[in-house]
């Protein structure tokens, strides 16, 4: 690998933050005493310099196909840096401590872009399986692609739905009142019972007819007050324990199929 010393060195003394830096002992290539230099991970590249005031650094390792291991040495929490390959160097090299030695390690394994791309596709199938998840939980399916299986093309029969409260209330003279247009047809009792559809459910209570005051009931208000349809306080009550009723019947038949 052809490098250009001068970039290298304005790189290895320029003021980008480096990821780790520190003193550590090195051993020489025939030598095998050991000599404490300056170090700076910045990158996949360790920098040591003779001193930490240095202005240029005496060399640089490229942390791409190594492995840092410990290994056993004259020197205390001493580590290598190994490459692959018959004729490739290894750097023997020690820290000062066992916690400087641990951090050393778990920075130089981390600093090649071999492990940064392991890093990227692991982020990467866990965004996918994030994707999937939330369009799963949209379509009321959560899985991956691969274990989605087609419903059967047989009848199924589908879970009894509650009826719903209307969404708007129509008002009548400021009150709100129930509207029975929709309901005209479904019911045909008005007598106060509710009664029961071809399957057995109850069906909510009647709706009175709106009642308009004709032009002979326009000056006593009282009677008309008192045969006026009951107010929508009363009904919303009445409905709300139909619809109670309603739902815990359904739950105890759905226990049932379980």
């Amino acid at each position: 690998m052809k490098l250009n010393e001068r970039s290298l060195a304005f790189y290895a003394t320029c003021d980008s933050p480096a990821d780790n830096a520190g003193f550590l002992y090195k051993r020489g290539e025939r030598h095998t005493a050991y000599h404490r230099r300056w170090f700076v991970l910045k990158g996949n590249m360790l920098f040591y310099f003779e001193e930490r005031e240095s202005r240029e650094p005496v060399g640089v390792i490229v942390l791409e196909g190594c492995t840092v291991e410990l290994c056993d040495s004259a020197e205390e929490f001493a580590f290598a840096i190994r490459f692959g390959g018959a004729k490739s160097r290894t750097y023997v090299l020690a820290a000062e401590s066992q916690a400087a030695m641990e951090s050393w390690v778990k920075s130089l394994s981390r600093a090649s872009f071999d492990y940064m791309r392991l890093v990227v596709r692991e982020l990467e199938k866990q965004l996918e399986e994030m994707r999937w998840g939330m369009a799963g939980g949209c379509g009321g399916h959560r899985g991956l692609p691969g274990s989605w299986k087609p419903k059967p093309s047989g009848p199924e029969r589908l879970p009894e739905r509650l009826p719903a409260l209307p969404a708007v209330l129509p008002k009548e003279n400021g009150c709100a009142v129930w509207n029975n247009v929709l309901e005209a047809d479904r019911l045909s009792d008005i007598s106060g019972c509710g009664g029961a559809d071809s399957e057995g459910n109850p069906q909510p209570p009647p709706v009175p007819p709106r009642r308009r005051a004709s032009s002979s009931e326009a000056g006593s208000t009282g009677v008309a007050a008192v045969q006026s349809p009951s107010t929508f306080c009363q009904l919303h009550k009445r409905y709300g324990r139909e619809v109670t009723q309603l739902r815990q019947d359904w739950l105890e038949r759905r226990r049932g199929h379980q």
